[in-house]
């Protein structure tokens, strides 16, 4: 007698099938900046320079100088994820098997800890992409609609409302190569040039090229070991001098900038919100449901002290 398995679906386990998840490359261009929280909407930050004259030191009698207070505002926007999903979806197929207790109120989801920490990894890349790309008035798919610019038109003089001087930009190539960044340093204000935070911020794709670059050019003082690959970002050191580079997965054009990184003041309401995600089963609706609530804003504090190739 012949067998006759025609009628049967080829086997496949399913059940037994490695689950992953997509991970995507964060960013955390927060670590290197200031932060101020308690922001709710708009808060200053409040600067004090000193314009000092110096005069013959016979019988001075006329005060000269000045002590000026300015301000720069940082007006946060509220951002949130907002979700639900109906886990009944699963019960026909095989992850409802991995993923769902027995009975049919899914209150539970085994699978609950890789859903939030996935949240909150595409949301810390939308912060970083929120901080460099926003412009301000347009809504964007990792912001919504705000009333605050991001990084790359603050610090641009191209674009309406920045301070950069246009003195201060090196305007032509966009090649992220060791001999552009250093014309950067070259034009980088001298006031400056003794600082612990100075940080070429530049693309993943910039920060590669320019590690092509000095691997071409056969550098000796080259370490490859000293490129590191932090969560969401890629750092090295300037090679021979007091500056950091690294790559962002903020910034998504040919843009690179160099300055005092830490005059980058970011405002939010609460630093753990960012990484705080409420999951809960809502029976109303029968859903899982999440959500991920923030304040996010930025300017830059002395933004005469960065340079851009403006690209």
């Amino acid at each position: 007698m012949a067998l006759d398995v025609s009628a049967l679906s080829n086997f496949n386990n399913e059940v037994a099938g490695e689950l992953l998840v997509k991970s995507v490359y964060g960013g955390s261009t927060m670590e290197y900046i200031t932060v101020k929280e308690g922001v709710k909407y708009q808060e200053p930050i409040n600067l004090m320079e000193v314009d000092l004259y110096i005069q013959n030191g016979t019988c001075v009698s006329t005060p000269s100088g000045s002590l000026t207070y300015t301000q720069r505002n940082i007006t946060v926007c509220p951002r949130t994820s907002f979700d639900g999903i109906c886990l009944k979806d699963m019960d026909k197929k095989y992850l409802g098997i991995a993923a769902l207790e027995p009975g049919s109120y899914n209150e539970t989801f085994a699978m609950a800890s890789a859903y939030s920490n996935l949240l909150v990894n595409q949301f810390q890349k939308a912060n970083d992409q929120f901080l460099w790309q926003q412009v301000s008035g347009s809504a964007s798919t990792f912001g919504g609609t705000c009333e605050s610019d991001g990084l790359l038109r603050i610090l641009s003089s191209g674009s309406a409302g920045s301070a950069i001087t246009d003195s201060a930009q090196i305007v032509g190539s966009t090649t992220a190569s060791l001999a552009n960044l250093e014309t950067m340093l070259e034009a980088l204000s001298t006031d400056v040039a003794d600082r612990e935070d100075l940080t070429f911020f530049m693309s993943i794709g910039k920060f590669r090229e320019l590690v092509s670059d000095i691997r071409q050019q056969n550098n000796f003082y080259f370490d490859p070991m000293s490129v590191t690959n932090r969560p969401g970002l890629l750092e090295m050191g300037m090679p021979f001098q007091n500056a950091k580079i690294v790559g962002t997965v903020g910034i998504n054009t040919n843009r690179i900038v160099l300055g005092p990184a830490e005059q980058i003041v970011a405002g939010t309401d609460l630093m753990s919100d960012f990484s705080e995600v409420q999951l809960w089963y809502d029976i109303n609706t029968d859903q899982l449901k999440h959500i991920i609530s923030t304040k996010l804003g930025v300017n830059v504090a002395f933004p005469e002290f960065w340079v851009s190739n403006n690209a």
